[in-house]
């Protein structure tokens, strides 16, 4: 008796994972150099991580400036993408102090999923772009269109990091 093997196309995942255990290796920097620098002694500036939400607490702007150059060179350091990360508009806290959330993008967002794959369509390559869940799924006959769906998505410009991974022969 013949077994019927099933055919197995090329394809490759599209994602946006940000590496949570390196933020926190990034914020423990940040956190040392900010409770040892002389511009911060006797500030009550503070980050805080909880789930996917950064909390920055500054005395004044320009010590929220100096926590972000900080905490982007920290990430740097770890490889952490800072384009992954939403910072939204300081606010005012109790005694003259600022509060700023940092969002930490997780997957690809529908809008973007949506726009990549009509990119890919227009394109007119051979290839299937189907969207699951927060990642794209890409198929095709061969090697070389998935390798040119890379090529596509990474000249879009898209400012949120991608990666590129599970590529199956």
């Amino acid at each position: 008796m013949k077994e019927i093997s099933e055919v197995v196309m090329p394809s490759f995942d599209i994602v946006s994972r940000t590496d949570l255990p390196e933020v926190d290796n990034a914020l423990q920097g940040a956190k040392g150099e900010i409770s040892t620098r002389y511009d911060f002694k006797g500030s009550k500036c503070s980050i805080e991580r909880n789930e996917l939400v950064i909390s920055l607490h500054a005395d004044d702007d320009f010590k929220l400036k100096q926590m972000h150059e900080l905490m982007k060179g920290h990430m740097g350091k770890r490889k952490v993408n800072i384009a992954a990360f939403d910072f939204a508009k300081p606010e005012d806290a109790s005694g003259n102090s600022l509060r700023q959330a940092v969002t930490i993008k997780q997957g690809i967002e529908r809008d973007l999923a949506q726009q990549i794959v009509k990119a890919v369509k227009s394109a007119k390559l051979k290839v299937q772009t189907a969207i699951q869940g927060d990642e794209l799924r890409v198929t095709g006959k061969k090697r070389d269109d998935l390798q040119d769906v890379i090529q596509l998505v990474k000249d879009l410009k898209i400012t949120q990091p991608l990666q590129y991974v599970n590529m199956r022969d």
